[in-house]
């Protein structure tokens, strides 16, 4: 693993400990050598990545939608800045230039990056870990809803298996580079559990 791909909130949330765990991740990162990618913004727990990580010495690219950068929110001083038309471009960008996936906690567009990513290792279009960074118990519910699904059979075990939740930033990355994905995903048929 050489390089991580960050989804995270454009706002920081209502507690201090949200941009404390994008600080320490933004640590972890430099201290495993990993470049880290991200959606090249520069407010909210992004940009908390963003500025932590270039202060530790971490190759930050960016990638970002011509809109946002439209918008003026776009991190200027990265090692690195991407421009894409579209969020499916920025999506397919940092699918190709990360080697693993990570949630900090966020919202819409955290939950539908990370689950994107999650779902082309499902199907084989990719072999990338995926993780989540449980801040102060913020996971727990979706940690708690993919267990039903794997309960009610919509998820196998290997397919629930695929997403790794921490608490710890450093055991976080250790886990999702030790992590052995399936070559080939093994679709749920009538019957079968």
């Amino acid at each position: 693993m050489r390089s991580i791909c960050v989804f995270c909130g454009s706002n920081q949330g209502s507690r201090q400990a949200y941009a404390a765990a994008a600080r320490a991740l933004a640590r972890a990162v430099a201290r495993a050598g990993l470049g880290l990618v991200y959606g090249g913004g520069s407010i909210g727990l992004m940009g908390v990545l963003a500025e932590s990580a270039l202060a530790a010495g971490v190759h930050v690219t960016g990638v970002a939608p011509r809109r946002l950068i439209e918008r003026e929110v776009v991190h200027r001083g990265l090692t690195e800045l991407h421009v894409v038309e579209s969020m499916h471009e920025r999506k397919a960008k940092m699918a190709a230039l990360a080697d693993a996936f990570l949630g900090l906690p966020g919202g819409y567009g955290t939950l539908d990056e990370l689950f994107e990513a999650l779902t082309w290792t499902q199907l084989g279009y990719h072999r990338k870990a995926c993780g989540l960074l449980n801040v102060e118990g913020f996971f727990d519910g979706l940690a708690g809803y993919l267990d039903h699904a794997l309960a009610e059979r919509f998820l196998t075990r290997e397919h629930r298996e695929m997403l790794v939740v921490e608490d710890d930033p450093d055991r976080l990355i250790e886990r999702l580079a030790e992590m052995q994905l399936p070559q080939v995903s093994k679709w749920i048929g009538p019957g079968e559990t």
